[in-house]
């Protein structure tokens, strides 16, 4: 026998998860169009793992086929779902949807990353927030890379994703908003949401703020949240933050 035409080997993917929290797509469709629409490019046909856990328990069984059709547009792919009910799950599997595994829960202080492991997926909470007014701008001396500027402020809900580079704010992130980046993040505001620099493995990503009170920071896949309290030298104050080996390093800015 020949060499076989194909070979199966394990993968990981790094995507994001969509926690929805109703099943009404008038609603969703809304929602989607206020928060994304602002940000055009904001996605690439990325994988999407639509998660289920946050419904009520009496959801009814949602229109996944619809639901997909609207992710599409936005630019993102759907490829897999999580939680829900027995009969949730099996309508998005007869839509064509795989099945993927519970989210792993997310430790107290700083996790120390896998050498394989890929980030974990960031959920992307689908509310009705204002736009977020954001424009791209070409970084220099990259001409590869981009820069997308904020410049109002993120309240609880709002998510902003710098895809391929790295994200400036100028107000504040508060906290509920959450800032992503596959580069650094640059707020020139109290930094008090979620923070999450080198989202795809870029281990010299940084996390910069004029006021650093973060409720979570990560840089590829180090993670450190409030219940481990920021040294005294750098809360809430401007710092910043890079990662040596898989430890967060905390600096002062002044």
């Amino acid at each position: 026998m020949g060499v076989a035409p194909f070979e199966l080997k394990s993968a990981s993917l790094t995507a994001v998860a969509l926690l929805l929290k109703s099943v009404d797509l008038a609603l969703l469709t809304t929602a989607m169009n206020e928060q994304f629409g602002a940000t055009p490019g904001l996605f690439d046909h990325d994988p999407v793992v639509i998660d289920l856990a946050s419904l009520p328990s009496d959801a009814a069984t949602l229109d996944f086929t619809a639901l997909m059709r609207l992710l599409t547009q936005h630019r993102l792919r759907p490829v897999a779902v999580r939680g829900g009910t027995d009969e949730q799950r099996a309508a998005a599997l007869a839509a064509g949807l795989g099945d993927a595994p519970e989210a792993a829960p997310m430790p107290a202080a700083t996790k120390r990353r896998s050498a394989v492991a890929t980030p974990a997926p960031a959920p992307i909470e689908v509310a009705t927030p204002e736009p977020v007014a954001a424009a791209p701008v070409d970084k220099p001396n990259a001409p590869h890379t981009t820069t997308l500027t904020v410049y109002k402020p993120l309240r609880s809900g709002q998510q902003v994703y710098a895809k391929g580079g790295d994200l400036i704010v100028l107000a504040a992130v508060n906290a509920g908003a959450e800032v992503l980046a596959d580069g650094n993040i640059h707020v020139y505001g109290p930094l008090r949401g979620k923070a999450v620099a080198g989202a795809k493995g870029q281990a010299d990503a940084r996390i910069f703020s004029t006021c650093m009170e973060p409720e979570l920071i990560a840089i590829a896949g180090t993670y450190r949240t409030t219940e481990n309290p920021l040294p005294a030298n750098v809360l809430g104050k401007p710092a910043q933050i890079r990662l040596e080996g898989d430890r967060l390093v905390f600096e002062p800015l002044i």
